[in-house]
């Protein structure tokens, strides 16, 4: 688009616009187009054009100009002709274009020529001139332009921008160009969400740049607006604006999260990753997917779930933290999860959220920390007894059970220090598998040793292991220590005895049990008084033995020591202040013991050789409760070394032998001494030491309970490493951490394990405090830090909805549920409890009432409310909580406030009775029962059926007849104010009228009925079979001249209906869908319907006997129907299985089919409710006989028909009657009815002869001798000829004797031909009551064949608007008259029609008006049919033909014609000379004697050559003949014409006998007092009466109806009327009839003799009487007429016959005004 600024407007200062010169072409710029752009006036101008040899530019144009100043252009001219040209120049008009140049140039050929033109602006407006140049050939002219130098942008219409989600931005580019010469400035102006960039710059001429529009949608809509932008100096006018339109389509983003691992796994609705067990120490990652399903461009943030964060920072970390996912795609996120403290849960929670989605999405992130599990083969070591000197070795496994890696270390020195050693001491197990340990015994002196020592674990509790053993040397033998007496000690400790008291005990009791001796140490709280115990932790035991508080064999944690050592480490040339260790720079420090006993103890302390350290005296006795000192010694053999030691001392009583025995024997105590040290000089560098601290932060539990914690050193270097705890940088909080050990060395390779207690405190600093290990006693460089956190932790749990739960009304006695969920927001896992109080437990409940919550974790919870009355309820359940590890005495409390109220609630149908469509029987109709909660609150109901047929003959047990309709849901919830689709099911198991009374009753929350049933609504449906109905027949070739009531019964289409609309039998649903599985050859049913179809009878090689079924879906569900012929149903075996043998019928089937005698098209179709199909059946007369052939018509899911086509095909010169019913029933009369009507019987030559036939009456005769002599059945037409392909009628008078049904037997003989006998029946019955018709039916033979043809038959172009005509009863000698229509229905052709007038008894008695016609296409015309009945009664059954001819077709026969007798004009006038030698003259002289062309001319005659050639002669002869033959014309087959039958029936009565039987109808009847004669040639006295409608007489009526509107119009003549009203009146017509004659009045009898008598007398009374009554015929054919004349305007839609008459008959605008005034006149009567 390009966008110009307009020029300055100086018409209203006055300026003139254009130079005031003649000739001035003078244009507004204001109607230039505004797209008229720069660029394209320069390609125009530089474009060169050459026209009468002269090549230059079609214009000059000056853009860049200013006012003042002179601007010079050249013009180049160049001759392209072959010749000099002479050019006179015309110079501009106006002045201000000037040239300097000759006014005549001459251009040689090639040649070119320049001419300056300067333009010389004045004013600012548009300058045009133009300068032309004249030669011989004509002319050339050069248009001369300067426009004002216009500002122009170029820009797109319009920008679409990509789809963006909301809150998104999308942008796109467009050029914006300077396209003038003028440098411009511009400025955008655009609203939201468009924003454009850069929104204001400066162009120089032809300069381009780039726009930018940012799309921000904040509303999901499609965005449009139109931004402007302004340019130019004059930025406040219209012209220098341009617009852009912007189009942006903004849609929701919407993102998923989605687990590959479990795609369908969700846990209370939202996705969760579950990394299952971990160990500690390593990370396990997994991932899901961010996809994204929605159409635009999404962008999301991941982030954690505010609150709960651990100390330690979280377990999980994912990659993915924000992004964008393209439509359709997704984003892959990884999550590691390393966990950091064992036997713990951990939980997180991501939030995915994405601007402008209206909805956020969460991932559950859970796993569990694992440690390792180890285990020991046994618990005790026994050593036996081993002699001084000598060492006992023994193996135990460390069995890891688990999948964790395990570091352990036992807690024993094993370098010499101690008499017993395991080796390896220290070191790791690999996840499922053991490792062997080897203990090793040295005893350095005779005594028995135990030593309970722990195998300390990474992040688990410690394991136990006894060490017995028993030294003996060769002066001292101790007793042997065995593990029975650790039992017996245990067993009397649990007594809580005192070591004393179990001496005596023992010896008192020397029959303990053996059985207690051998229990095993593992089992202590299986001993006596076992629960008044409290039993201390492996950890505790562990802790408290290396702080020598406990006695190491007491499992209690309120045991006291029986003997302690103190200090427990001694740090030798160690500087540092610590309370717990014993630091000095001298060789020596001293250790105290203590005894607690009643007993004196023997103290020996283990000697080892070549040890860095000594213990002096190395035992001593000790006196009860007394202590005593000893030296330890530090005497380095190695300067610059570390060393390090555990020194033991064994502690047992000082007795005799004879005190204590064997059994009784007390083992031993252990206390033990860590001694470090390091023999470098002062100032002598220590080694740099290197070591790693895992973790490197510990966090205990935030309870405030003694928790313990286990820290990893770890010695990378080569070298030995010593650690010492320093707490000089805090004392207070260092002190309220104990770390065992506090000290110790470590060789290189191995590791040290801490153990951490505390008991966490809330003034404990949240962030922790420092440990410091000095390393290799080096005091000014960096340590070890451990970060320890012991701070008590406020629980805290929050409550969705700040505390407040809020339940919807709720139905009273029902249940509603919400859920609602709490979340641990602390880092120690709690248990929690509702408690509700006692009375309203039955109102509320929750689901789960207890657990656990995880740290984190949010549980969702059920809660549950059922309301008691119809009231406002306020409760308020407690929620207690405590820390799982603890026993509960600290418990926390939070309040929920729980609102709810209870209402009544009730549901309904949105209709009160719901009707579903019809359905087939065996198969279901869905549908959906819209139930509608109009309360409050949610209804819980259940639902029940009751089922009623409403058909009254189908009799059904309800007990019994199963349920047809089926409700997917009885029970449910219905929400307040919501609508429920009850989906339904109907399977009718019957044909039927179904109805089902729903009703509901309300449930209470434990499912049981709380109310009476209550009506919900009413279903009513309908099981239907499919159904087909025959409503139409046509017949054609040798059936087109029978009528349809004989095609009715010849097809037996009443019986087909009623067997098409009965009821489907359960044998015919054995197949409901046409299959094969019939073995035979013959079809095979399941049904006992069978039909007869009759095709009649025709002889030999004549037209296909066809006809036309017009099939009618009556019901509301599809058809679907199938002929079967044989081969359809037949399963096609194999060859070998056949057995080749067939009966008769086999092979008749077989011929007939081989041959298709019988065709039916289409076999098969589906028919909607309401359509119609014709189907044609075709029977060809190629067999002579009676051919017979089976068809089974299936419907699907419906009847099954058997079909049997019967044909008969006639010999050409056999005389053949064909009698398609033998049995005739007459009329049914009364009994002494005088004048019987006559009947026919119809009878029908379907031979190619005419046939002579004779009825036998000697049957006929002895039935009237058995009558009394009475003529019960007479036969008028006895003998006859039928002609060919004709049919005859066959007069009877039936008149019966008595009230009963008569049975005749009659002969029918034929000439030549066979014999036929015909059963004929007729019912008498009584004289009927006044007004009444045949009271008695004996037999009902009327068929119902449809008198109107609704839909026409393929190939029909004409057809009627009835088929049949019915008069009913009727007088002898009068006439009826019935209207009809003739419709063409084809839109193209054009149709000639004639009527066959048929005869009653050589008499005839219908009369159609017109008799013949042509129609258009589309056109309807009307034809009257009158009927004027006979003297004698008679039951009238004729049948008239309309023959329709297509005026193509008749225009082709007619051509054809005309070329036959063309043709046979030209053979018969013309012939062709083939003699060569003949000259002209002679045959001059033969075209002038034309006498002789009358005469033929003899054939040539040949001469005969010999016998022998005779035989060659006569064939050559044959085809000569034969290929004349066949150059002779044939005659033109006329067109075969559509034939419609009208038939129409009626029953005349005698006049007497129609006044009693009909009084009332007797004066609505036109009578002719002329009588119908039969027709005779010969004479004209028994002739009709001339036709009525006749030039004169059409005259005649058109004025006396003109006559009778003009007076009518005249009001004078209205008015009139009233007068004449109001006189009385003073004559009585004349009656022309005798009414009151008696039945024998002599006139009636006169009446018939009058009539029976034959002459001109007769016709003399005829015309009298028809010239008395002229005026009636005239006023019955002007009446006949009118109606007429407003039927075809009804027709033809200019008069609605259902309207208002008022409305209807108002009189147009005319000439007439009389006929308005008779209107006001009948307006104000």
């Amino acid at each position: 688009m390009l966008a110009e600024a307009r020029g300055p407007d100086l018409q209203g200062s006055g300026a003139p616009r254009h130079p005031p010169t003649a000739g001035e072409d003078t244009k507004d710029p204001r109607n230039h187009h505004r797209q008229q752009g720069g660029e394209r006036q320069r390609r125009i101008s530089s474009r060169r054009i050459g026209f009468l040899g002269l090549e230059t530019r079609p214009e000059l144009l000056w853009e860049d100009w200013d006012l003042g100043k002179d601007f010079t252009k050249t013009l180049v001219l160049k001759n392209t002709h072959n010749k000099i040209q002479r050019l006179h120049l015309r110079p501009p008009e106006s002045k201000f274009f000037t040239i300097l140049c000759p006014q005549i140039i001459f251009l040689s050929p090639g040649m070119s020529f320049s001419i300056l033109i300067t333009f010389r602006p004045l004013q600012r407006y548009d300058y045009e001139d133009s300068i032309g140049f004249q030669s011989k050939e004509g002319s050339v002219v050069v248009r001369l332009r300067a426009p004002i130098p216009r500002l122009a942008l170029e820009v797109p219409d319009s920008v679409l921008l990509p789809l963006c989600a909301v809150q998104h931005s999308s942008h796109i580019t467009f050029p914006l160009k300077n396209a003038s010469k003028l440098q411009t400035s511009f400025q955008w102006a655009c609203g939201a969400p468009f924003q454009l960039s850069p929104d204001h710059g400066l162009l120089k001429p032809g300069q381009e740049c780039h726009i930018t529009v940012v799309f921000r949608p904040q509303e999901a809509l499609v965005h449009r607006q139109q931004a402007s932008c302004r340019f130019g100096e004059e930025e406040d006018k219209e012209e220098s604006c341009c617009t852009v339109l912007l189009q942006g389509l903004a849609k929701y983003p919407y993102l998923q999260l989605r687990n590959p691992a479990a795609k369908e796994e969700k846990e209370q609705g939202a996705p969760v990753v579950h990394f299952g067990s971990v160990a500690i120490g390593q990370s396990l990652q997994k991932h899901f997917d961010i996809f994204n399903p929605s159409a635009v461009t999404s962008s999301f943030s991941l982030s954690r779930l505010p609150g709960g964060v651990p100390l330690l920072g979280s377990e999980f970390i994912c990659d993915v933290t924000g992004g964008e996912v393209a439509p359709g795609g997704s984003l892959r996120a990884t999550v590691t999860f390393s966990p950091a403290v064992v036997d713990t849960v951990s939980v997180e929670y991501l939030s995915l959220k994405c601007r402008g989605a209206l909805n956020e999405d969460q991932l559950k992130l859970t796993g569990s920390c694992i440690g390792p599990k180890l285990s020991l083969s046994t618990s005790v070591l026994d050593f036996g007894c081993v002699e001084d000197g000598e060492a006992g070795i023994q193996t135990v496994e460390l069995v890891n059970s688990s999948p964790v890696e395990a570091v352990y270390q036992w807690d024993l020195d094993c370098s010499g220090n101690s008499v017993f050693s395991i080796q390896p001491a220290s070191g790791t197990v690999q996840p499922h598998s053991q490792t062997t340990l080897t203990a090793v015994y040295r005893p350095t002196q005779p005594i028995a040793h135990h030593r309970r020592v722990a195998c300390v674990i990474l992040h688990r509790d410690p394991l136990f292991l006894d060490l017995i053993g028993t030294c003996h040397s060769e002066l001292q033998k101790p007793a042997i220590l065995k593990p029975e007496h650790l039992v017996l000690y245990k067993f009397h400790w649990y007594r809580r005895q005192s070591p004393t008291d179990t001496l005596c005990a023992m010896e008192q009791e020397p029959s303990v049990d053996q059985q207690d001796q051998h229990c095993t140490l593992e089992e202590p709280n299986q001993r006596p008084d076992s629960s008044a115990v409290v039993l201390k932790t492996p950890m505790e035991e562990f802790y408290q033995s290396c702080l020598g508080c406990i006695d190491p064999l007491s499992s209690s944690s309120s045991s006291s020591p029986h003997v302690s050592v103190s200090p427990r480490e001694l740090l030798f040339n160690h500087k540092m202040s610590s309370s717990f260790l014993s630091t000095s720079s001298a060789t020596s420090q001293s250790v105290s013991i203590t005894n607690y006993t009643r007993g004196k103890l023997s103290l020996v302390w283990t000697d080892a050789q070549d040890s860095q350290f000594t213990v002096s005296p190395s035992s001593c006795d000790l006196a009860p409760l007394k202590s005593t000192s000893f030296r330890v010694t530090y005497d380095p053999k190695q300067l610059n070394a570390f060393h390090g030691a555990q020194l033991e001392c064994f502690a047992f009583y000082k007795m005799d032998d004879h005190h204590i025995g064997e059994r009784v024997l007390c083992p031993p105590w252990c206390v033990t001494v860590r001694v470090i040290g390091h023999s470098f000089h002062p100032g002598k560098e220590h080694f740099i030491p290197c070591c790693s601290l895992k973790p490197p932060q510990v966090v205990f539990p935030g309870i405030s309970a003694v928790s313990y914690q286990t820290a990893l050193l770890q010695n990378c270097g080569e070298l030995p490493l010593t650690f010492c705890l320093d707490l000089s940088s805090n004392p207070a909080l260092a002190e309220s951490v104990s770390v065992v050990p506090h000290c110790g060395l470590i060789q290189p390779g191995l590791h040290q394990i801490f153990t951490l207690r505390t008991t966490p405190t809330r003034e404990s600093p949240k962030q922790g405090f420092c440990l410091q290990l000095q390393l290799n006693a080096a005091q000014h460089r960096p340590t070890k830090e451990l970060t320890v956190v012991s701070v008590v932790e406020k629980l805290c749990v929050s409550l969705e909805g700040d505390g407040s739960l809020y339940f919807q009304p709720t139905a009273v006695g029902s249940r509603t549920q919400r859920s609602h969920h709490i979340r641990n927001l602390s880092r120690l896992p709690l248990r929690f409890q509702w408690s509700i109080q006692e009375q309203n437990q039955e109102l509320i409940s929750v689901e789960p009432d207890s657990g656990e919550l995880h740290p984190n974790e949010i549980l969702i919870q059920t809660w549950s409310f059922s309301p008691l009355a119809k009231k406002t309820y306020t409760l308020k359940p407690i929620l207690t909580f405590w820390p799982s590890r603890t026993d509960g005495a600290n418990k926390s409390l939070l309040t929920l406030t729980v609102e709810g109220m209870g209402s009544k609630g009730f549901i309904e149908a949105e209709k009160a009775v719901l009707d579903v469509e019809e359905t087939l029987v065996g198969n279901y109709r869905s549908f959906e029962i819209p139930l509608v909660n109009n309360s409050p609150c949610s209804v819980s109901f259940q639902l029940s059926v009751q089922q009623t047929l409403q058909d009254e003959e189908l009799v059904s047990d309800p007990e019994t007849e199963p349920c047809a309709l089926q409700l997917d849901c009885e029970r449910g919830i219905i929400a307040s104010r919501c609508t429920m689709l009850l989906q339904s099911t109907f399977r009718p198991h019957r044909r039927g009228q179904y109805l089902w009374k729903i009703s509901y009753q309300t449930t209470e929350a434990s499912g049981l009925v709380s109310t009476r049933p209550k009506a919900v609504c009413e279903v009513r449906a309908k099981g239907v079979f499919p159904t087909l109905q025959v409503t139409d027949v046509c017949g054609g070739g040798s059936l087109g001249t029978l009528s349809k009531m004989h095609l009715w019964k010849l097809f037996s289409l009443d019986s087909l209906n009623m067997h098409l609309l009965s009821n489907t039998s359960s044998a015919e649903l054995i197949y409901r869908t046409p299959t094969k599985h019939s073995l035979r050859s013959g079809p095979s049913t399941f049904t006992k319907a069978m039909l007869d179809f009759n095709f009649s009878a025709a002889p030999i090689s004549s037209e296909p006997s066809t006809f036309r079924l017009m099939f009618h879906n009556p019901g509301s569900v599809p058809v679907d129907w199938a002929f079967l012929f044989p081969e359809d149903q037949q399963i096609e075996l194999d060859y070998w299985a056949e057995t080749g043998v067939f009966s008769s019928t086999e092979l008749s089937q077989m011929k007939v089919q081989n041959n298709r005698l019988f065709s039916i098209s289409p076999r098969s179709a589906t028919l909607q409710p309401g359509q119609q199909r014709a189907v044609l059946f075709s029977y060809s007369h190629d067999l002579v006989g009676t051919n017979r052939f089976a068809v089974v018509l299936k419907l699907c899911n419906g009847r099954e028909i058997l079909l049997n086509l019967q044909g008969v095909t006639v010999e050409r010169d056999r005389p053949y009657l064909h009698f398609a019913f033998k049995r005739h029933v007459f009329t049914s009369m009364t009994i002494g009815d005088c004048s019987p009507p006559r009947q026919g019987y119809v009878i029908y030559n379907a031979g190619s002869v005419p046939v002579h036939y004779e009825v036998d009456t000697a049957v006929l005769s002895q039935l009237q001798i058995d009558n009394f002599n009475h003529p019960v059945l007479r036969c008028l037409s006895p003998e006859g000829e039928v002609p060919a392909g004709k049919t005859a009628v066959l007069e009877w008078i039936f008149s019966p004797l008595e009230a009963k049904m008569y049975h005749m037997d009659v002969p029918i003989h034929i000439q030549d031909g066979d014999s036929t006998l015909v059963r004929f029946e007729g019912c008498g019955f009584d004289t009927p009551t006044l007004g009444s018709s045949n009271t008695l039916n004996c037999s009902d033979t009327k068929e119902s064949a449809p008198c109107v043809q609704r839909l026409p038959f393929p190939g029909q172009l004409v057809f009627l608007s009835a088929d049949s005509v019915s008069l009913g009863d009727v007088p002898v000698c009068s006439q009826a008259s019935r209207t009809l229509f003739l419709t063409n229905v084809s839109r193209t052709d054009t149709v000639h029609y004639t009527w066959d007038l048929p005869q009653q008894g050589n008499q005839q008695v219908l009369q159609i008006r017109p008799e013949r016609g042509i129609l258009s296409p589309g056109e309807v015309n009307l034809c009257v049919v009158t009927f004027i009945s006979t003297k004698f009664p008679t039951v009238y059954q004729p049948d008239l033909i309309c023959q329709a001819f297509q005026e193509v077709a008749l225009t082709r026969y007619q051509k054809d014609l005309q070329h036959l007798e063309e043709e046979r004009r030209k053979e018969r006038d013309e012939f062709t000379i083939t003699d060569q030698k003949l000259s002209e003259p002679v045959a001059a002289s033969l075209r002038k004697e034309s006498p002789f062309r009358k005469y033929k001319t003899l054939p040539p005659i040949c001469a005969s050559r010999g016998c022998e050639t005779a035989g060659a002669m006569c064939s050559r002869v044959e085809r000569r003949a034969q290929q004349e033959m066949a150059k002779i014309p044939r005659q033109p087959e006329p067109p075969q014409p559509v034939l419609l039958h009208l038939e129409v029936t009626a029953h005349s009565h005698g006049l007497l006998e129609y006044n009693t039987r009909f009084p009332d109808q007797l004066n609505k009847l036109h009578r002719c007092l002329q009588s119908v004669e039969p027709q005779k040639p010969e004479s004209t006295s028994g002739t009709l009466p001339p036709p009525s409608h006749s030039p004169e007489k059409d005259t005649f009526v058109h004025i006396l109806t003109t006559l009778l509107w003009n007076i009518v119009d005249d009001s004078a003549f209205a008015q009139s009327l009233f007068t004449v009203a109001c006189k009385p009146v003073d004559y009585q017509p004349a009656e022309t009839t005798p009414s009151h004659c008696p039945p024998s009045s002599p006139c009636l009898n006169e009446q018939r003799g009058t009539v029976d008598r034959a002459g001109t007398t007769l016709l003399g009374t005829r015309d009298k009487q028809h010239t008395e009554r002229a005026p009636v015929d005239v006023s019955r054919d002007v009446l006949l007429n009118t109606f007429q004349n407003m039927m075809m305007e009804a027709v033809r839609g200019e008069l609605g016959l259902t309207e208002h008459p008022r409305s209807v008959i108002s009189p147009p605008v005319s000439t007439r005004t009389g006929r308005t005034s008779r209107a006001t006149f009948e307006e104000n009567s």
